[in-house]
């Protein structure tokens, strides 16, 4: 009976989704009060219905109710209770039903917290967002429902893919998809700017914090799908260029891009045909990765089995929304042109820059991305794009930016002057200069060019980040006077300098190394003696393992004891690895068992990982800065006010 009550509330929110999407649309076409009033209504109904929809198949999953076929293919009586939670998203049917439930959260959200803003430019945003949510419901009600029966119920499921029995899961994939989603409101703002024509600075301003938070969230879940990659999928990479990460990493590029972009438009009125563009590109790339994921095309550890008809509904829906949205701006992009101009030497003329690398950058995920797939499609023949290929392209567009951020961010609007730039960035400079030198040669004893740069790199935006809140502290009035925004901007930009010099460390300075071993054998690595004492049997919840007990020594002193296990899952019989990894501030000892050899012979994998810490750190922190600058007072005022002249001393926000 549960299971039916989640079906009705699904089609219950589905005719709610209706009315959201047409009636506050032609109520603010006709500046029908009463027709735009029902907006915020019938998404918060929407919503209750969503989430009651939801609670169902939780409650089927909690209770074993192996009647619901997406059940039974996606747990079993002994999983442990937080996977059976997190099994809910674990499969295709769930994860899509999450992410309607986030959708609606997201339009309610806009409903409450932009009461200040125009009736009929709310109206219009929550009806483009139940337009979507009309999309994504029909999606499961006629491809992918996760409540249908089966007519002869098994004793038992086929267990959650071992895969995702990780506490990791239970954030990774609500925070990727909370970004996802984000960016639909982006959209819904940009194509209700674009329906009433209403594209001043205003709307800028009112889609900034709502993109911002969409990139907090999306930077948060690539972050944590990069850590649950490390140190559960047993080989040691924390990012392998799988067309599933890169789905997710494009609208994190775009979404950045967009960002920076919605503040040149809103302090000067410029680039807003751009910015609408990349509005729609951030949350049409939102939806090329769910495509990607669902369409069965790709071959992922992220990706879903599934029919092709539900591949042909996603890219069908796909089209539909871009195209919709590209008429649009068709229409209104010729009105938004502007004479304005801006110098050379100027924030606007950095910004467009970063706008056009990230671009490039995206352009080059995309190609490496879909190239193997659009060769096979059209059988003109196979091609393989691989790591390398990304590693090596992908550093054309990004590294010139790393260095144009630390420039970038303290230029002023409209023109700047070049001796003020000099002062204020050469100590940065020659602190970055000298680091990137002597942090590889000296404390990892070998020197090379790319290894400097990219120090150089990473330490000259840390530096430079720290300038603006350095001078504002230094002051007796410099707590006050420096805003969230510029703070915000500082720590974010200090979090891509930890990021870059993570990336750096661990790729040049990385050791691996794998080598069959007996109990009692030892092998060592960059100074460290790794010794595998025993093998032991472990039992758990719905596993057996084998577990090697592994002691870890420096200079003959102990350092720690570490367990890798290899799992085999009681119902699908799976081999899974489990690595032991020793952390510190500065590096990982990381230990792996591969496959058993005979003999009681295994072979392990034993890796040495510089500073690959902060490359999660820098994620960390980007969005702690990013969550700073959206809590900024200018958001929370609806109509932008002229700042009154500003000193020199008070860094300007972006």
């Amino acid at each position: 009976m549960i299971p039916e009550i989640g079906h009705f509330a699904l089609i219950l929110a589905l005719s709610l989704a209706l009315l959201q999407g047409i009636l506050p649309l032609v109520g603010a076409h006709r500046n029908d009060v009463a027709m735009m009033s029902t907006a915020r209504t019938a998404a918060v109904g929407h919503l209750v219905f969503v989430v009651v929809a939801y609670a169902c198949l939780t409650w089927a999953f909690l209770n074993d109710d192996f009647s619901v076929a997406y059940v039974a293919g996606h747990s079993q009586l002994s999983l442990p209770t937080m996977y059976k939670i997190t099994a809910v998203w674990g499969g295709h049917e769930g994860s899509v039903l999450l992410w309607i439930l986030l959708l609606a959260a997201w339009t309610v959200a806009v409903g409450q917290y932009s009461k200040s803003l125009p009736d009929s430019f709310v109206a219009r945003v929550i009806s483009v967002l139940g337009l979507l949510s009309v999309g994504f419901l029909l999606f499961v009600l006629l491809t992918s429902n996760p409540f249908d029966r089966l007519a002869n119920p098994p004793p038992d499921g086929a267990d959650l893919n071992p895969l995702l029995q990780d506490p990791g899961m239970a954030f990774h994939p609500p925070m990727l998809y909370i970004g996802y989603v984000g960016f639909s409101v982006a959209f819904s703002f940009a194509i209700a700017a674009m329906i009433s024509g209403d594209l001043d600075e205003r709307w800028t301003r009112w889609t900034r914090p709502w993109t911002v938070l969409a990139w907090i969230f999306l930077t948060l879940g690539i972050a944590l799908g990069s850590w649950w990659a490390y140190y559960e999928l047993g080989w040691g990479g924390w990012w392998f260029w799988d067309p599933v990460e890169n789905a997710s990493f494009m609208p994190w590029l775009v979404g950045t891009a967009l960002i920076h972009s919605l503040a040149v438009a809103e302090k000067r009125g410029l680039f807003k045909s751009w910015t609408l563009m990349l509005a729609i590109a951030a949350f049409s790339l939102s939806l090329l990765g769910t495509f990607l994921v669902r369409s069965g095309i790709i071959v992922s550890v992220h990706a879903f089995a599934t029919d092709p008809a539900r591949g042909v509904f996603i890219l069908s829906f796909l089209g539909i929304v871009i195209a919709s949205a590209l008429v649009l701006y068709a229409w209104r992009a010729p009105s938004l042109d502007t004479e304005a101009g801006f110098a050379v030497n100027s924030r606007e003329t950095y910004l467009l820059l970063n706008n056009v690398l990230l671009v490039i950058a995206t352009i080059v995920v995309f190609f490496g991305t879909l190239a193997p797939l659009v060769y096979e499609v059209l059988d003109i023949g196979k091609i393989s794009i691989g790591p390398p290929w990304f590693n090596k392209v992908f550093l054309l567009p990004m590294l010139p930016l790393v260095f144009l951020i630390g420039i970038g961010m303290h230029t002023t609007w409209r023109q700047h002057k070049g001796n003020l730039l000099l002062g204020r960035l050469k100590i940065p400079a020659l602190i970055s200069i000298v680091l990137g030198i002597l942090i590889p040669g000296v404390f990892y004893g070998r020197f090379g060019l790319m290894v400097s740069v990219g120090v150089i790199a990473a330490i000259w935006v840390m530096a430079a980040s720290l300038i603006d809140p350095i001078r504002s502290w230094r002051r007796p009035e410099g707590a006050v006077r420096i805003t969230r925004a510029v703070l915000g901007q500082a720590v974010a930009h200090f979090g891509v300098g930890l990021f870059v010099l993570g990336v750096t460390m661990v790729s040049a300075f990385n050791i691996e190394t794998d080598q069959s071993m007996r109990a009692g054998e030892s092998i060592d690595v960059a100074g460290h003696s790794f010794e595998l004492r025993e093998f032991r049997q472990v039992q758990g919840p719905n596993y057996t393992a084998i577990e090697g007990v592994v002691e870890i020594r420096k200079g003959g002193d102990f350092v720690a004891e570490v367990r890798p296990q290899k799992r085999q899952y009681l119902i699908q019989k799976n081999w899974m690895t489990e690595a032991g990894i020793n952390v510190h501030w500065n590096k990982d000892l990381f230990i792996a068992l591969g496959d058993q050899l005979g003999n009681n012979t295994w072979s392990v994998r034993v890796q040495y990982k510089p500073m690959i810490r902060f490359i999660w750190l820098g994620c960390l922190v980007m969005a702690l800065g990013g969550l700073i600058a959206v809590t900024d007072r200018r958001y929370r005022a609806s109509v932008p006010q002229r700042s009154k002249k500003k000193s020199r001393a008070v860094a300007e926000p972006a």
